[in-house]
């Protein structure tokens, strides 16, 4: 580590590199002298999965942690990784351009906090493994190739394995192929196991053994690039082009989670790579397509975490494919066991944050816990506290990446609440403040002139709503909410978000508000406590395949007039969108977004005293679908919209997917799982008959 001015460390980075003899040389710099290999920010991403003897990372050019961590695991036994850095006393009040990312209008990254540079800085003096040079130093280290401890990346067998774990975890995936269907195999290891050259390995194997077709899927294409090279360099004559593999009658083609579920996909095989970066609803559905799969995931890794995967989806695998098993590789590839660079890496970034043990928290209970706000100064300082709470999320969320440490101690206007048991952090929640726009501003956003860094929720009220106003308020959004496993359903996450909405009114924010992933679960979590959907997203994320949903609740007398305005478009466009731009949201999660609350429960759709007629005479066979087809849809809305809707899920599915989204007969058949259009008729006139039995409705107006 070389710290001081940025002339003096990138040409002593460079003299050290070519003494060495450390070629290619790889510059993850905005200003590098003459090197093999110059990448400027988040391009060293590509990065992921290679090989490197030595790595430059010039952090006076922006210290980017996700970029940091992918860089580091590139760099192998016997190689080197040198960090410049300012002064490490100065480092701290360092500008850094890299916090561009977490900083909020109308601040810059000048004015983002020292808080996370000021740990780093601790943890990079005090690591072992790690040589400091400070600019004023009398005398520079000496270094030589033979003086690195690192032993270098262990030789092929004969068979063309580095370790018995790659062998073994090859011949899991092989079974998978040969043995019973429906018993997947999740490959477990750390960076630098091995693990996506062991998914190539087998995926050559498997072709050369007569399988036609295998589909490779992942957050990113480039997280599977050491996949499709291993499986290259053993098929003589393949073909590879990016994101696919042609070997003579066969292929490995890689395609995106969302787009294996948008358009159904045969192979013989699926392979899923960093599949804890990918969210457990996604991954239970490529498992109910696919009888021959096979998972990898990083345990401690900049894409996700293993330990978050296996507390989410374990439980899907034990119920849907009970006969998986689990193969873990832990002996190092690419550099020896107990890596100085590693353990750093672990340490700086919290890569192996922990959560509380589960033994100190199993007895929480929502009314014996104590809500705080933490101090942000402190947490810097508390090194268990901000290990537990980071692990806490890193186990809560799919994606959980190196940078949210970052936000998580410096980002503007973040407020840290949790709830303690004991001592222990057993739930926490991040809120952003955002809003509070002058008049001129708010207009230029709801007119697309204007797009301030970090206020989502207002943005989105004055340029998706049009409700420009909205851009003037205050409002506290909940960017992440986790509880420990291990005190799950027990109201803990409820009360941690009653006592956050009590303390933004208290603050003088006019609206609570939240946005994710939609999906049934989690809109039944937050609609107790009255944050109702306000917007949903058109376009599905390409990582997760869901739909992003704006929710909120008001908090003020001006927050109310917005919250219903923005709720009555909602509830008036949502049905008509449903037929188009929305047309493939999964049914079932569309009735749930339809259903008003109770506070809303009064306010119905139209309703005629021909609509009762029509759907009695469907209902009884006198008439057809087309003729019944205006009441049909009035009924369907009416159904939909009551909170204590009297059809099951299948049957309000099928109301949102045949007369809601229109989808065809053929499609609803397969969805209901019966013959064709008749039977799809049929099963519509149970349940128009028993929503009619159930509650008839009122005449509202005449012909």
């Amino acid at each position: 580590m070389l710290a001081g001015d940025a002339d003096w460390g990138r040409a002593l980075a460079d003299d050290l590199c070519r003494h060495l003899s450390l070629a290619p040389t790889t510059w993850v710099s905005a200003h590098s002298p003459q090197a093999v290999e110059s990448l400027r920010g988040r391009q060293a991403l590509a990065l992921l999965g290679q090989e490197r003897e030595a790595v430059v990372f010039d952090a006076h050019s922006g210290f980017d942690p996700d970029v940091f961590g992918a860089v580091s695991g590139a760099v192998v036994g016997g190689g080197l990784l040198i960090l410049l850095t300012p002064s490490l006393a100065q480092w701290p009040d360092f500008a850094d351009p890299a916090a561009e990312r977490i900083s909020i209008a109308p601040l810059t990254f000048a004015d983002v906090s020292g808080r996370f540079l000021q740990r780093l800085a601790r943890v990079l003096g005090a690591a072992e493994g790690v040589t400091v040079v400070e600019q004023q130093a009398k005398s520079l280290p000496t270094l030589a190739s033979d003086s690195v401890t690192s032993e270098p990346m262990p030789a092929f067998d004969r068979d063309g394995f580095r370790s018995a774990d790659q062998r073994a975890a090859v011949a899991a995936i092989e079974h998978v192929v040969h043995g019973h269907r429906r018993r997947p195999v999740v490959l477990v290891a750390d960076r630098g196991r091995g693990k996506s050259a062991a998914l190539g390995i087998a995926a050559a194997r498997l072709l050369g053994e007569g399988l036609k077709r295998i589909v490779v899927t992942a957050p990113r294409l480039d997280a599977v690039a050491p996949l499709f090279e291993q499986a290259a360099q053993r098929l003589p004559q393949a073909r590879l082009r990016r994101g696919r593999l042609q070997w003579r009658e066969a292929s490995i083609e890689f395609h995106p989670p969302d787009e294996l579920l948008a358009s159904p996909i045969d192979a013989g095989l699926l392979l899923v790579d960093e599949a804890a970066a990918i969210p457990a609803p996604l991954l239970t559905r490529l498992l109910e397509r696919h009888s021959r799969i096979a998972f990898a995931t990083t345990v401690h890794g900049y894409e996700g975490t293993g330990r978050g995967f296996a507390v989410r989806f374990r439980r899907t695998l034990d119920t849907l494919t009970p006969g998986w098993r689990e193969v873990r590789l832990r002996t190092p590839i690419r550099w020896a066991v107990d890596d100085p660079v590693e353990a750093l890496v672990f340490r700086a970034l919290l890569l192996d944050a922990e959560a509380a043990a589960d033994e100190r928290v199993a007895d929480a209970v929502a009314e014996g816990c104590e809500f705080v706000r933490l101090d942000r100064d402190a947490l810097a300082d508390d090194e268990p506290s901000l290990s537990q709470l980071f692990g806490l999320l890193v186990q809560a969320h799919y994606r959980t990446r190196p940078n949210d440490l970052r936000n998580l101690l410096d980002g503007p206007g973040l407020r840290v609440y949790a709830l303690r048991h004991g001592g222990q952090i057993v739930a926490t929640a991040l809120v952003a403040a955002e809003g509070g726009f002058d008049a001129g501003m708010a207009q230029a956003i709801a007119a697309g002139e204007r797009r301030p860094r970090g206020h989502l929720i207002p943005q989105s009220l004055a340029a998706h709503l049009g409700l420009s106003e909205g851009a003037r308020l205050r409002c506290a959004r909940v960017m992440r909410i986790a509880v420990h496993p291990a005190a799950q359903r027990r109201g803990l996450g409820r009360r941690l978000l009653r006592q956050i909405r009590a303390q933004a009114e208290a603050d003088g924010f006019d609206l609570l508000g939240a946005s994710f992933g939609a999906s049934a679960e989690l809109l039944a979590f937050w609609a107790p406590e009255q944050l109702l959907p306000v917007r949903l997203g058109f376009s599905r994320d390409h990582a997760s395949g869901a739909h992003s949903v704006m929710l909120l609740r008001p908090l003020s007398a001006r927050g109310e007039a917005i919250f219903r305005a923005a709720r009555e478009r909602f509830l008036a466009d949502f049905a008509l969108q449903l037929s188009d731009p929305l047309r493939g949201l999964e049914p079932r999660l569309a009735a749930r977004l339809l259903r008003r609350s109770g506070v809303e429960a009064g306010v119905e759709p139209p309703w005629r005293a021909v609509d009762e007629q029509a759907v009695s005479d469907f209902a009884s066979g006198a008439r057809g679908f087309e003729d019944c087809l205006g009441a049909l849809y009035r009924l369907a809305l009416r159904a939909l919209a009551d909170p204590a809707c009297a059809v099951d899920a299948d049957g309000q599915g099928l109301l949102v997917a045949r007369l809601l989204q229109k989808r065809p007969w053929g499609e609803v058949a397969t969805q209901l799982n019966v013959a064709g259009r008749a039977a799809v008729v049929e099963h519509l006139r149970r349940v128009a008959d028993g929503l009619r039995q159930a509650s008839k409705p009122a005449h509202r107006g005449g012909e």
